[in-house]
């Protein structure tokens, strides 16, 4: 068979995460009510922390800037899957599905930007509390935001460039609820080495800096160890417990993802394991980050009221 490069290819089939009619409506039902839930409690964080000025902290300053990146990631994913099983059509055009990568690509690098920007937050607030509004100024703040949009932006638009040389050939099928880039490059009849390589070499950077934060809570339990009273200790690690939280949820499954997928042919069940970190951690962050956070409770709840009186 001819290999068909990308100005040939139309289309690709996305398989979903069941091929059930059955389950169909139950999942539309399901992942709807996911998606409304991720824009409406992230949406809230980032109004609620741009309107309160006791929020306009560092710690805060990451979070909306999370929370708005976590509604950016659902966006790009869950609606097209809603619109297929609403038309009963699984098809993406192949522009569409290139977009949907970088798009995709994006805002994962930039969700892993932030989580470790915050872990070294908690990392000079605990650890270093004196020096702790000379080293997180706004201006680092800005910066830290600025390059991990800039080198998001870059990687994803090399990753999709890179994407653009291959050709296909065969049954173009992903059995996926959206466009992943190992999938599409697996796909690929021609010499895919250069957009493995790229892929890999883009995975341990992001993986390095990953590690980064991962030190950063090295740092941070090494110097809870060592507080001898008992209400500080707690109070110091309720600072930092919801986002180890996140981190464990993101990079945990994440993760897991990529490890399966690399040593296992691809299968539902792990498009079915990607959910927990591409749906569910964005979800579930408004509610991790305000379940014991008075501050932020408080801010939630001005905003609220705020939104009730004007209905």
């Amino acid at each position: 068979m001819e290999p068909r490069n990308q100005t040939d290819v139309s289309e690709l089939l996305l398989l979903g995460l069941t091929g059930d009619p059955a389950l169909q409506s139950l999942l539309f039902g399901l992942f709807l009510s996911m998606y409304l839930v991720t824009v409406l409690g992230n949406l809230l964080i980032v109004l609620a922390v741009s309107s309160d000025s006791h929020l306009h902290t560092p710690m805060y300053f990451f979070l909306s800037h999370l929370s708005f990146t976590d509604i950016c990631i659902s966006t790009t994913t869950i609606p097209k899957m809603l619109v297929n099983i609403q038309t009963q059509n699984q098809h993406i055009r192949y522009t569409g599905c290139l977009t949907q990568i970088c798009f995709a690509l994006l805002f994962v690098g930039m969700e892993n930007f932030l989580l470790t920007a915050m872990a070294y937050d908690r990392y000079v607030a605990i650890c270093h509390p004196l020096m702790y509004t000379v080293i997180m100024s706004p201006q680092l703040c800005g910066l830290l935001i600025l390059l991990s949009l800039l080198i998001s932006i870059v990687a994803a638009l090399l990753h999709t460039l890179m994407a653009l040389r291959l050709s296909f050939c065969g049954d173009l099928e992903i059995p996926h609820f959206f466009c992943e880039l190992v999938q599409v490059v697996k796909l690929a009849c021609s010499d895919s080495f250069i957009n493995t390589l790229l892929a890999n070499f883009m995975a341990s950077m992001f993986g390095g800096i990953s590690l980064i934060g991962i030190i950063c809570f090295a740092q941070i339990f090494s110097s809870l160890l060592r507080i001898p009273l008992a209400g500080r200790k707690y109070k110091a690690f309720s600072t930092c417990g919801s986002h180890l939280l996140v981190v464990f949820l993101f990079y945990g499954t994440g993760f897991g993802v990529y490890i399966s997928s690399a040593v296992t042919d691809y299968s539902r069940k792990t498009a079915v394991a990607s959910v927990l970190y591409s749906v569910v951690p964005q979800m579930l962050n408004p509610f991790i980050y305000s379940l014991r956070n008075r501050d932020l409770k408080g801010a939630l709840r001005k905003i609220i009221s705020r939104i009730t009186s004007l209905l």
